[in-house]
């Protein structure tokens, strides 16, 4: 059996993880890289091997980091099965599409900018178009069901777990049977916190002889969830009563309805004004929220019982959801509002055009609510940068910043321990998806295992 390792390799974006066993190639997960020109570069080169030698695709959940590649395997000759739960399948096709059209809209923008400073037409392509990431959505079948095993092939089985990360999320465990010997591979994904809004905490992780980890957080604890939304709410009025806009970048899926949830509570709890104006600038949060309404399966106890109440837990009075371009462009006049747009990291979306529009203005509260990834804007403005390059034009930062860590999506360093503990002393586990500083912190945490940190591209025999 053999493990390679062609992305999320001492750094955060791109997992893409390839197992070989009884003569069948598996693939976990097929991300983007993101963060910098270098790593939109590695997004175009070879994956580390040939698409079309792979069987089968097994994707832990939807963001980005770990399906924006999926139209690329198959444009470059990927035919073989994609399976994943049914919500993250559907979190899935809103991603890859939301994905092509942005990459589309930057090849033209490239391409009309190269032409008005008189040059030859920029030769920038995007990665994948629309048509690729309908034609991806082909290969998506027999979606998986938590803790029911199901045969890939002759001696090997695929369980999944819930991961507790997003809606649909996974943990993935391969039992193998090779030449006589058993072993149980077990891939975390990306996991989540207990205790959180909507969606059901981790399940307990299955004995295993070798495990593939995140460590997203493996150098740090979150603060304490009731403190962030205190924070949260004291920002959001502190910043509005002085007739300033709240822009707050948040992922499309999960922190988007996180958010929404907690404001929510905060209105009908009389810790935020009555007539709140919040605004979701994100079509693909807009449909992210609509597909949860879908999935009141995922949900945990409390968010269950509010919708069979028949109440809404994403919705409130003052709650307004801008699809449209023209109704985005028309907040550039609003003042003292809640405005939540994509993307999380400021790589793209509508949350640059309102930074360019607020970040300037001393009245402005920025407040950062997830992960931002080295050489990332937001990462850049988190450091405290007092200019910033927006759409190629320097602008202060003027704005107060806000950083509040409790609302990750991620498991902070005492649930990832917690996870690894329930594994039962694993022979190896493989540390990826986390900043080598982040790797070598929590290495030096894990006992009664051999720790590796693959390099990108590295191969292991197991």
């Amino acid at each position: 059996m053999k493990i390679e390792f062609h992305g999320a390799g001492k750094m955060v974006t791109g997992s893409c993880h390839l197992i070989e066993c009884n003569g069948v190639k598996i693939l976990i997960d097929c991300g983007m890289f993101q963060g910098g020109r270098d790593l939109d570069e590695e997004n175009r080169n070879d994956f580390g091997f040939d698409p079309r030698s792979i069987d089968f695709l097994l994707l832990t959940h939807a963001h980005l980091d770990h399906c924006g590649r999926i139209p690329l395997l198959v444009k470059r000759g990927f035919s073989g099965k994609i399976i994943t739960t049914s919500a993250t399948r559907e979190l899935a096709r809103l991603i890859v599409l939301d994905s092509a059209h942005i990459q589309e809209e930057e090849a033209k923008y490239k391409k009309k900018r190269a032409l008005r400073k008189g040059k030859k037409e920029s030769s920038y392509e995007p990665l994948y178009n629309t048509v690729d990431a309908l034609n991806s959505l082909d290969f998506f079948v027999n979606l998986s069901m938590f803790q029911k095993g199901y045969e890939l092939a002759p001696g090997v089985q695929v369980t999944f777990f819930d991961a507790g990360h997003i809606l649909g999320s996974t943990c993935i465990l391969l039992e193998v049977r090779e030449k006589g010997v058993k072993k149980r591979v077990l891939f975390s994904g990306d996991l989540g916190c207990s205790g959180r809004a909507i969606i059901r905490d981790p399940a307990p992780a299955p004995d295993s002889d070798i495990v593939i980890m995140e460590t997203t957080y493996g150098n740090r604890l979150h603060k304490q969830l009731e403190p962030s939304i205190d924070e949260l709410f004291e920002a959001i009025n502190t910043t509005t009563n002085r007739g300033g806009n709240v822009i707050i970048p948040s992922f499309a899926l999960e922190r988007s309805q996180e958010l929404l949830y907690y404001i929510r509570e905060g209105i009908e709890e009389k810790r935020l004004k009555k007539n709140l104006q919040v605004f979701l600038d994100s079509p693909m949060a807009i449909s992210a929220t609509q597909i949860f309404q879908r999935h009141p399966e995922c949900y945990d106890q409390e968010a269950s019982q509010i919708f069979k109440s028949g109440r809404d837990p994403f919705d409130f009075p003052g709650l307004h959801f801008t699809r449209e371009t023209a109704e985005s462009m028309a907040l550039n006049k609003v003042h003292g509002a809640v405005i939540i747009a994509g993307s999380g990291m400021c790589t793209g979306g509508r949350v640059r055009h309102h930074l360019k529009h607020n970040i300037w203005r001393e009245e402005t509260g920025i407040v950062f609510v997830g992960y931002a990834a080295n050489g990332t804007l937001a990462r850049r403005i988190i450091n405290g940068e007092e200019k910033v390059r927006i759409f190629g034009e320097q602008y202060s930062v003027r704005a107060d910043v806000h950083t509040i860590g409790g609302f990750s999506a991620h498991g902070d360093q005492q649930d990832l321990l917690n996870w690894h503990e329930q594994t039962n002393s694993p022979d190896t586990t493989f540390l990826v998806h986390g900043e080598e500083s982040s790797m070598e912190v929590f290495s030096k945490l894990l006992s009664k295992t051999k720790v590796e940190m693959p390099e990108l591209h590295q191969s292991y025999e197991i």
